[in-house]
Formats: C-alpha cells, sequence, structure tokens
C-alpha cells in the first residue's frame, strides 16, 4: 500500500520512476512507493519536469501545486502536493 501523508504544505507520496518507458503510466507499487513510467529521459531535469506534468494531470491540480521534495536526481522521489488531502488524494488515484 502506498504511504500517502497529510502535512502542512499538502499530501507526500513516494514514487520510483522508470525513465525512458513507452508511455507515461503508473505501473504498479515497489514498496510503498507508486511505480511511474515515464517517456522523458532522465537527462537536464527532462523526467522531473514530465513526473510533475504526469501527477498534475493525473489529480487534475494545477502544475504549480506539485513539486518534487525530495529526490531531484534520484529514481526514488518524494512528491508534494498542495491543496490536496490525504483522502481526496487517495480518491484521485482510486486507491
Amino acid at each position: 500500500m502506498v504511504a500517502i501523508h497529510d502535512t502542512p504544505s499538502g499530501v507526500t507520496f513516494a514514487v520510483k520512476v522508470h525513465p525512458r518507458a513507452k508511455k507515461n503510466a503508473i505501473t504498479g507499487e515497489v514498496g510503498d512507493a507508486l511505480k511511474v513510467a515515464l517517456t522523458a529521459p532522465p537527462v537536464d531535469g527532462k523526467a522531473n519536469a514530465a513526473c510533475i506534468e504526469f501527477f498534475a494531470k493525473l489529480l487534475n491540480v494545477p502544475r504549480s501545486s506539485v513539486t518534487i521534495a525530495s529526490g531531484q536526481s534520484s529514481r526514488n522521489k518524494v512528491i508534494r502536493v498542495a491543496g490536496l488531502s490525504a483522502e481526496e488524494m487517495k480518491k484521485r488515484l482510486e486507491m
């Protein structure tokens, strides 16, 4: 089960990114993290930008609400989404 944490600045959750995939999609879970496939390469921050764009569209929030809280240069990242509660996040992800 993916751990979604409420914080004063929004919700946070862990992801494991698979860059250079065939399509952008959530492909499962790895431990307590979502496994996310992204078409962007891990060069010059392109995968990070694609990750932010993917979650903004998926959760129907403004792009500015989604940030990478940690793991800028790693496949393992913590994503922060401002303006959502953990319950709302679970509903939007249909978990």
